[in-house]
């Protein structure tokens, strides 16, 4: 079965914001399973690309990038934007920064840092900022800090999916 492309996917916020909780806990824990999935990898094997996809490292990478993404999206949130920064088609940072050269730990350790700025934020909001809602411009919906917050988990589960078919290929 073909996976489906992250650009091709829609999304449902009808869920209440008192989910939350639960969403950030899948947030504090993509670092970990970045870890646990990469343990004892070899450098190479980190690095290889399969049918012209991203390798390991340049997955990690791309999380590490488009944290900045989420970190702009929330502050926008806070401070009651009605349209959020949109995404930059291509990835092209994602494609400039040589994640394959840097070390595993490197980058998840950059991801971290920038994952828990998200969380910090997200974990102080006022209340008022948890129903406000903003136009997401690629999806053309409105999301609250929640749906950003499931939003990011769902493109964090997409990356983590592609690296672990990236470790099926080589079982």
């Amino acid at each position: 079965m073909e996976r489906t492309k992250w650009v091709d996917r829609t999304f449902d916020f009808s869920f209440p914001a008192g989910w939350m909780d639960n969403i950030m806990e899948r947030l504090h824990g993509t670092a970990i399973r970045l870890k646990y999935m990469t343990e004892g990898l070899e450098d190479s094997v980190t690095t290889e690309q399969y049918d012209n996809k991203w390798s390991i490292k340049q997955e990690i990478g791309h999380l590490a990038d488009l944290e900045d993404l989420h970190i702009a999206r929330i502050r926008q949130l806070i401070a009651k934007q009605e349209v959020l920064e949109g995404w930059k088609v291509g990835n092209q940072q994602t494609h400039e920064a040589n994640h394959n050269e840097r070390t595993v730990g490197d980058l998840i350790s950059d991801f971290e840092l920038k994952r828990q700025q998200f969380i910090d934020l997200l974990t102080n909001l006022e209340d008022d900022i948890c129903h406000f809602a903003a136009l997401h411009p690629r999806l053309q919906v409105r999301m609250r800090p929640v749906d950003l917050a499931f939003f990011t988990a769902e493109h964090d589960d997409h990356h983590l999916a592609a690296i672990r078919q990236i470790l099926y290929r080589l079982s």
